[in-house]
């Protein structure tokens, strides 16, 4: 069928053209002396914009569910023992160093908005935060926050819970793993089970196709809407970002990845990481770690000779959990959040923050944009009401195309330095 010239031109160039072209028309409405046509214009192309955060909240839920409980039940728990076991423990590890260090650089970074500006549109939100944070709602404790996370699965369903919906996937998933290798007689009706989540979760993903050709209208939106209400002052905020995202995955290429190397291998690391130029490269353009894994695939068994029982099983395992990147992008919108709303993030608010984000990672899916869908759980397990969750993913969507490229590039290069070294240790390679 032959495609319209409009849906010929890549995405990603169809979404920056989107975002320059709303900063021009938002800058021009924001100068505007005319302040009710400003107002009924805006108003005008507001709906736009919210209807693109408003579907991408309606498939973030199905999409993490089904693709935890898939990506769960795909472990193989018998098979590979202590090298599957030790797959788990880097990704989960990575991952872990990854939030942190995400959030240590937002600490630094600190992105904000002038409090006058948001004041104007979200000052009774402030307002009711105050008042929470009076009445004590900031005293929980680490107790009661262990055990909401194993809250009634279907009424975290129905109430946007994402922790609980989180831990309650990936047990059911690993479960399903379970029955399905040790109970032969219900191991069918298992494998059936799996089938359909796999089919729910492609008709997801289908979904997701047909929201992103929506993307450079919403963004347009988006962007207009935001720069028409704050004007340039939303240039230092983006400009904070994009530089934390990129000074974060740059110093994970150029000396976390490589002091880990040598730690686990004693080899130089630079030599293993030139070797995953390609597929990191490729992570980089196409912005998806699924679309990088054929590449990876040819890296580990040409350049390095890894067997295709590790590589086949590692490879496609972190493309779908191993989100390092994303854990460094997550915690920059949390802490502006946390700032434009006067949130006060102590210890148990980090400590909470980097438990969503880990656990968010591995929903991530390995599509391109994939943690725009993850930031509304972050934000809401922050306690940010909808419309509060709606300003900030606002101010993401406009920017998210490079920090994707960035967050893309530190995925794809965790899976392939973590397959190096499990087959190092393990002598998983080729005779």
């Amino acid at each position: 069928m032959k495609k319209y010239l409009y849906f010929r031109i890549p995405l990603f160039v169809r979404i920056l053209t989107s975002f320059v072209l709303g900063i021009g028309f938002g800058y021009l409405l924001y100068i505007n002396s005319d302040a009710k046509w400003v107002e009924n214009t805006v108003n005008i192309i507001a709906p736009f914009g919210n209807v693109l955060v408003a579907m991408l909240k309606m498939i973030v839920i199905p999409i993490i569910f089904f693709s935890l409980i898939e990506g769960a039940s795909n472990l193989p728990v018998k098979k590979f023992g202590r090298l599957g076991g030790g797959v788990l423990l880097w990704y989960f590890s990575t991952s872990v160093f990854a939030a942190i260090f995400g959030c240590i650089l937002a600490k630094i970074v600190n992105p904000s908005l002038d409090t006058s500006l948001v004041t104007k549109t979200f000052g009774s939100q402030l307002s009711q935060i105050s008042q929470m944070r009076a009445g004590g709602s900031g005293s929980a404790s680490f107790g009661d926050f262990f055990v909401s996370l194993f809250a009634n699965p279907f009424e975290a369903l129905s109430n946007s819970l994402f922790l609980p919906i989180i831990i309650f996937a990936i047990l059911f998933g690993i479960a399903c793993r379970v029955v399905a290798d040790t109970d032969s007689k219900h191991s069918q009706a298992i494998d059936t089970l799996l089938i359909v989540v796999k089919a729910i979760l492609n008709a997801c993903f289908k979904i997701i196709e047909w929201i992103l050709e929506y993307f450079p209208i919403g963004i347009f939106a988006l962007t207009t809407v935001n720069f028409a209400k704050y004007g340039t002052d939303l240039f230092g905020p983006y400009i904070k970002i994009i530089a934390g995202v990129g000074v974060g995955v740059i110093l994970m290429l150029v000396f976390i990845y490589p002091l880990l190397i040598y730690i686990c291998t004693r080899v130089n690391p630079y030599k293993i990481l030139w070797k995953i130029r390609q597929p990191v490269l490729t992570a980089f353009i196409t912005r998806s770690s699924s679309a990088t894994l054929p590449v990876s695939f040819q890296t580990a068994t040409k350049e390095f000779k890894i067997k295709n029982e590790l590589s086949s099983f590692s490879l496609p395992l972190g493309a779908t959990i191993n989100m390092d990147g994303v854990c460094i992008h997550l915690p920059i919108f949390a802490i502006l959040a946390a700032n434009i709303f006067g949130m006060p993030m102590t210890p148990l608010a980090l400590f909470g923050l980097v438990v969503s984000i880990v656990f968010a990672s591995v929903g991530a899916g390995g599509i391109p944009g994939g943690s725009v869908f993850l930031l509304f759980m972050v934000l809401g397990n922050m306690g940010l009401d909808e419309a509060q969750t709606m300003l900030i993913a606002a101010l993401a969507l406009g920017i998210n195309p490079i920090l994707d490229m960035f967050e893309t590039a530190c995925n794809v290069a965790g899976d392939n330095v973590c397959t190096y070294i499990v087959a190092k240790r393990n002598n998983m390679f080729e005779e």
